[in-house]
């Protein structure tokens, strides 16, 4: 990445008119003194941020919060009321996906008029002809009308003309989604080449995982007004904790980490949680083999990770997970007790549950882990805390060259005998 700045986005603020009612005819307009009655929403107010070159760059938030507003200012369909938005180099933007499609024109006729809409040359849709049907996987219906296309195919097409423009700067709203897992993949990997040849891209997205992995820095916007700046997985995290807090009453004997922040009126502890509380974590651990906690260990060695809980009524179905982060930030793992196999009927009261790993396939390194407890269908959490746990883990018996995981292969090798060498 470039320390110069390739967008620039100083005390930016947008207004809209809301109107309760629009004069309808002359009668109306005279009625009201020619003029129609609106509140004014101020969609961004005084957003400040920069983004660097080179980088991708996530605008996230709730819906109306002002990502896309944003997005489109940046790309000069819209026009702030107060504040300065500079760019550097040229700049396209994928928003809405075959929206200059012709419902009667053929996929290689669209091609064509798409293309010219979004800036390109004839000579560099030729060129690029048979590169973008084959990224759109639509080669056996590129004659056929559009208006014939499943919508899948339809939004293809759009991403792969749109994705094949070669600007500077590349905003991107919401089309992540785009297509099946192999298309989305195939996406994925197109990002990663932009970065790669140094391109700027900025995306808006409700994503969070795509978005904790993929950018670099992120903008957290609420109601028009940024919140924060900084690197994307922390962001991300902050964001994704905050959509979801509630304050739960923790027992004064929780061995969890999470920090205290204040007291209920009985005096008991309250500590800012995420979940729905009906289930709590108490303490999460990293046992050695001797079945004592421990926040040192090998390479290779064995370890068992010990969830414990508290209930204040009885979960039926509950599910247990675990996620692994390296201190900087980086997920490299994470499990649950149904991909596990492990369907636990009920939990009541106190316990706890194991997840033993006979060798610990990590390099040197300092891991975070984060514990939740959910519901069977992994959409309601009872209790998350994230980076309960810290543990470092130092060189073993298995050495391996670098990276996070070690896998643990042997070397074999098919080489020329040394008398054959000796005769060439």
């Amino acid at each position: 990445m470039s320390s110069t700045p390739a967008v620039v986005v100083d005390e930016v603020s947008k207004r809209f008119r809301l109107y309760k009612e629009r004069n309808q005819s002359l009668k109306a307009a005279l009625m009201r003194g020619g003029r129609a009655s609106y509140d004014e929403y101020w969609a961004l107010r005084g957003v400040s941020f920069e983004i660097p070159q080179g980088s991708t760059f996530a605008l996230i938030g709730e819906n109306g919060s002002g990502k896309s507003t944003l997005l489109k200012c940046i790309a000069r369909i819209l026009e702030p009321e107060k504040g300065d938005i500079r760019t550097q180099g040229t700049v396209a933007a994928l928003l809405e996906l075959g929206s200059g499609f012709h419902p009667e024109l053929s996929g290689r006729e669209n091609v064509f008029l798409n293309g010219s809409i979004l800036g390109m040359t004839k000579r560099e849709l030729e060129r690029k002809f048979d590169e973008i049907v084959d990224f759109a996987g639509i080669e056996a219906f590129i004659d056929q009308p559009v208006k014939n296309y499943s919508s899948g195919m339809y939004m293809r097409l759009g991403f792969s003309v749109a994705i094949n423009v070669d600007p500077d700067v590349l905003l991107v709203d919401e089309v992540l989604a785009v297509g099946d897992a192999a298309f989305q993949e195939k996406c994925m990997e197109k990002f990663v080449d932009f970065r790669r040849a140094g391109k700027t891209v900025v995306i808006v997205s409700h994503a969070m995982g795509s978005m904790r992995t993929l950018c670099d820095q992120a903008a957290w916007l609420d109601r028009g007004s940024l919140v924060e700046v900084g690197r994307a997985d922390q962001i991300v995290d902050r964001y994704v904790d905050k959509s979801h807090e509630q304050e739960v009453v923790v027992p004064s004997s929780s061995a969890t980490s999470a920090s205290s922040d204040g007291a209920a009126p009985d005096g008991t502890p309250v500590q800012t949680r995420i979940g729905s509380g009906e289930a709590i974590l108490t303490d999460v651990t990293v046992l050695d083999a001797r079945g004592l906690p421990a926040n040192r260990f090998r390479t290779g060695e064995q370890a068992t990770i010990r969830i414990s809980y508290e209930c204040s009524e009885r979960v039926e179905r509950p599910a247990f997970a675990l996620a692994l982060d390296t201190v900087d930030g980086m997920r490299i793992w994470a499990h649950h007790t149904r991909d596990g196999g492990l369907d636990i009927a009920y939990i009541d009261g106190s316990g706890h549950i194991d997840l033993a790993i006979p060798n610990l396939t990590l390099q040197p390194y300092t891991f975070d882990l984060s514990a939740r407890i959910l519901d069977h269908t992994l959409t309601h959490t009872y209790d998350f805390l994230r980076h309960c746990y810290r543990f470092v883990v130092e060189t073993g018996e298995l050495r391996e060259s670098g990276g996070v995981v070690a896998l643990g292969g042997r070397w074999n090798a098919d080489l020329p005998s040394i008398a054959s060498e000796a005769t060439v």
